[in-house]
């Protein structure tokens, strides 16, 4: 059940890299997970593939996470999670896993650099990043003005002009929460062409330009952030447009399971399937939580509700408790 061969283990090595929980990913999930796992006694360790490349450690501005007065970075958000967990015992390393043994028991995390034992694992790997960026700019402006979240970042152009690109169906789900804020928005549209209704949809929202023919080459900016799109139109005029944030919406971002073998059960798009009153998988002593299970609300302060579920159902099942212990301070 790995996808690379296994670094040969032997039970005295796994003795010195044996915990009680075992978390996949350091994101909003991964590090609420380790720093209830932690709190409640449990020998925890968090493996992270890359600290500064999650969702939110690219979020350039956040102000709806509950207890942060202060406008801050995705990045100073996740390093008080880190902090927190580590105050109460959490290991947390740099590092790729490339497979679990499931059969074992204690599971057997597959690493990069060796073999990590765990009584329960949560699964906190998310789903962005399996898109590489293809506009010209969009890598050296994410965080800066190129936005993946519209939840997230729609305030943030509050009377201001912005673009939105991407594919019709993932456009449309967020299109009007855009529109409530953008004084203007220009759309370009990538994919099938647009059915009579999802035309009337976007005619139905005052301040939508839809590029019908113009296509987006290069998003422009500065050290503060994005100032212009440069567009080309049909016949090939170019032409450059002021704007704030430049939303882009291609298909392409899937959750991150490569190393599950395909063990797991997963819906048709991939996402793993879990309980949602404890984030349970289809292997008992499994927890998956985050971007990569199955959701519609992808936010930081869900993801992190989900890691204190799964730490706590973790606990319970490690003590082999009846109920869940809660942690009231």
């Amino acid at each position: 059940m790995f996808t690379q061969p296994l670094i040969h283990s032997t039970s005295d090595a796994l003795a010195d890299n044996l915990y009680d929980v075992a978390i996949i990913g350091g994101g909003p999930a991964g590090l609420s997970s380790a720093l209830y796992a932690s709190r409640a006694g449990l020998q925890t360790i968090v493996l992270d593939k890359s600290p500064g490349a999650g969702a939110l450690a690219l979020t350039h501005k956040i102000e709806n996470y509950p207890g942060i007065l202060q406008v801050m970075t995705g990045k100073d958000l996740l390093s008080v999670f880190r902090q927190q967990a580590e105050n109460f015992g959490a290991k947390i390393i740099q590092t790729q896993v490339i497979g679990i043994n499931f059969e074992n028991n204690p599971r057997e995390v597959q690493t990069t650099d060796g073999v990590y034992g765990a009584k329960a694992v949560i699964i906190a790997t998310g789903s962005m990043g399996r898109r590489k960026p293809t506009l010209k700019g969009e890598a050296e402006f994410v965080g800066k003005g190129v936005s993946y979240c519209a939840v997230c970042d729609a305030p943030f152009s509050k009377d201001k002009s912005v673009a939105v690109i991407g594919d019709v169906e993932e456009v449309l789900e967020e299109l009007n929460l855009i529109s409530r804020f953008a004084d203007h928005i220009y759309l370009f549209l990538h994919g099938k062409e647009l059915s009579f209704e999802q035309a009337a949809a976007i005619q139905r929202i005052p301040n939508v330009e839809l590029m019908t023919d113009y296509r987006l080459i290069e998003i422009l900016g500065n050290m503060s952030g994005v100032e212009k799109i440069a567009v080309v139109d049909s016949v090939g005029n170019h032409k450059k447009i002021d704007v704030w944030t430049v939303f882009v919406f291609l298909h392409g971002n899937s959750p991150i399971i490569d190393f599950l073998s395909g063990v797991l059960a997963t819906s048709p798009s991939g996402c793993i399937q879990v309980g949602k009153s404890d984030m349970s998988t289809s292997i008992e002593g499994i927890y998956a939580i985050g971007d990569v299970t199955c959701k519609e609300i992808r936010q930081a302060v869900v993801a992190a509700a989900e890691g204190c579920i799964a730490a706590l159902s973790a606990d319970q099942y490690i003590h082999k408790r009846q109920k869940v212990r809660s942690q009231w301070s």
